[in-house]
């Protein structure tokens, strides 16, 4: 009988971990927080839906934030959710605003930490600035991301978003930000790098 109970607690634990899911917190600003778009139109409504009820994906992005401000807001996204994954999807507006590289960098850093410390596996979303910020500053911007993932051993979703802004219909009026249309795209990408890590 004793033999018999141990075998059904086994076969609980397995089932148990054959249904579970991961959960990811995306921490963003207006990329993912589908600013211009219906709320079920944005790429992270899109990646949720795709991925199913088997995983949980909380959207934790503002619009408009910055490193600084995620920052700020991780700590408490983290104890709220405990999420197996982050996507820290900052920097963009950082950079818009012309604030110091290393600064933008040290925040990003200190939210892996963050993560790590919180149990969670952090992911790094590069971003890259428009030409007219100057060629220095923007090369400085850009290389933040490949450097700190590469320092801090953190999986690097590389900017490959170049193409939108040459597209008709793929950006809003601002200039800035992707439309409807761009969405799925935007979600495909990331699909393929977040699907594989979440299976694990």
């Amino acid at each position: 009988m004793q033999s018999f109970l141990q075998r059904l607690c086994c076969l609980f634990i397995l089932l148990g971990a054959n249904t579970y899911g991961s959960t990811l917190l995306v921490l963003g600003d207006s990329l993912s927080a589908g600013y211009g778009v219906n709320q079920g139109s944005g790429w992270v409504a899109l990646l949720r839906n795709d991925l199913g009820e088997e995983h949980s994906i909380i959207n934790g992005s503002i619009s408009g934030d910055t490193t600084g401000g995620g920052l700020y807001r991780l700590p408490q996204l983290l104890e709220k959710f405990t999420p197996d994954y982050v996507l820290l999807e900052l920097g963009g507006n950082d950079g818009l605003r012309g604030q110091p590289v290393n600064l933008m960098k040290g925040n990003l850093r200190t939210m892996i930490e963050l993560c790590r410390q919180a149990g969670a596996q952090p992911i790094l979303f590069g971003m890259r600035l428009p030409p007219n910020y100057g060629r220095r500053y923007s090369d400085a911007f850009a290389a933040v991301y490949p450097e700190l993932a590469e320092e801090a051993n953190v999986p690097l979703i590389p900017f490959q978003l170049e193409e939108l802004a040459t597209t008709d219909g793929m950006i809003q009026e601002d200039g800035l930000h992707p439309t409807a249309l761009a969405q799925p795209i935007i979600k495909e990408l990331i699909k393929g790098y977040i699907a594989p890590l979440m299976a694990q």
